[in-house]
């Protein structure tokens, strides 16, 4: 029988990097070069796979939206030559492409899966080749189309993930779904129950994604309603309100009343719980239902990355303000569990 065969997108992160007299640092070639070398993936269980890397490489910090149409492109140009897709990737962003890539790959009927490591990949201890090899085994027979995201033995949807620790190999969650598989040592194809029902077709198109200004807004204790409006003053198309608990906020008038007017002028604004599992639900008390009377809608169970790029990726379509707001209340890609 025909391997499967993986396409590999090197674009940037840790993963592979190599010692330098400056530090940890990309070297072209390098990464495919010591792949080469570690038999684990030659395994006769593995599939077939090809490496492509980026150039120049992304630095994940550095990322942005121009970066996730490269990626997106990238895989529509190759898409009908290869059974899945491995995206390697720098943990800091991973979880914002991720995300990104769920809602641009239109019509996805196969595996795209992300991983990276936060060792790199030729030093002692490293989680790269755990991760790497984990997520080519699951491209070649997971077939769900879904974009996920592979760390420390967990398979992650994309656009529910989030990183949660800046040096634990175990460094990304998914706080308010399950993950969709957690290896074993027999690596074991995912049960049926498990993957993930989605209406696929087998043409794939992608949509784009152009930068759009959109502003967070952290509410702590004390934060005042002047803040909030110089933020509101700005050129933007829509607001995160990174609330408290179930989605509650300061009840001062000057506050709701600065949300109503930007809702009126036509700023978006989704309020979000600071509180990394539960959701927002801003019928319970009375200061997240001044919320929603100002116009606030409910980013219920999100993450910030989802909803970022969830945004990018509405705003970006040209759709009228009124169906974005009811786009972003809706299930698009299972970024979130109601609505």
């Amino acid at each position: 029988m025909t391997k499967p065969s993986i396409y590999i997108a090197y674009t940037g992160g840790t993963i592979g990097m190599q010692q330098t007299a400056q530090g940890f640092a990309p070297v072209a070639g390098f990464l495919t070069s010591h792949i080469k070398t570690l038999p684990e993936f030659y395994h006769e269980a593995m599939p077939e796979f090809v490496i492509k890397e980026y150039d120049p490489l992304i630095d994940s910090a550095n990322a942005s939206p121009a970066d996730w149409q490269l990626i997106a492109d990238d895989i529509a140009a190759n898409y009908e030559d290869y059974d899945g897709f491995v995206i390697l990737h720098g943990t800091d962003t991973m979880a914002y492409t991720a995300s990104a890539l769920s809602f641009m790959l239109q019509g996805l009927a196969k595996p795209v899966i992300i991983t990276g490591s936060q060792i790199p990949l030729a030093q002692p201890h490293s989680d790269g080749p755990s991760n790497l090899s984990h997520a080519l085994y699951l491209a070649a027979n997971y077939p769900a189309p879904e974009v996920c995201v592979f760390f420390d033995k967990k398979l992650l949807r994309g656009n529910r993930s989030t990183k949660v620790h800046a040096e634990d190999v175990d460094a990304f969650a998914s706080p308010n779904y399950p993950p969709l598989f957690e290896a074993d040592s027999a690596m074991l194809p995912l049960p049926e129950h498990q993957q993930k029902a989605l209406t696929a077709t087998n043409t794939l198109s992608v949509a784009n994604i152009s930068p759009q200004p959109i502003s967070i807004f952290t509410l702590y204790p004390g934060v005042s309603t002047e803040l909030l409006d110089t933020v509101l003053q700005q050129p933007i198309k829509a607001l995160i309100l990174q609330s408290y608990g179930a989605g509650n906020a300061p009840q001062h008038a000057n506050f709701i009343d600065a949300l109503a007017a930007a809702n009126q002028r036509g700023v978006i604004i989704i309020n979000l719980s600071q509180c990394l599992q539960g959701s927002v639900n801003m019928a319970v008390y009375a200061t997240g239902k001044a919320l929603a009377d100002a116009g606030v809608l409910s980013g219920y169970d999100m993450t910030l990355e989802a909803t970022i790029t969830k945004l990018h990726f509405l705003l970006s379509q040209n759709m009228p303000i009124a169906e974005v707001k009811l786009a972003m209340k809706k299930n698009v890609q299972g970024e979130l569990s109601d609505g």
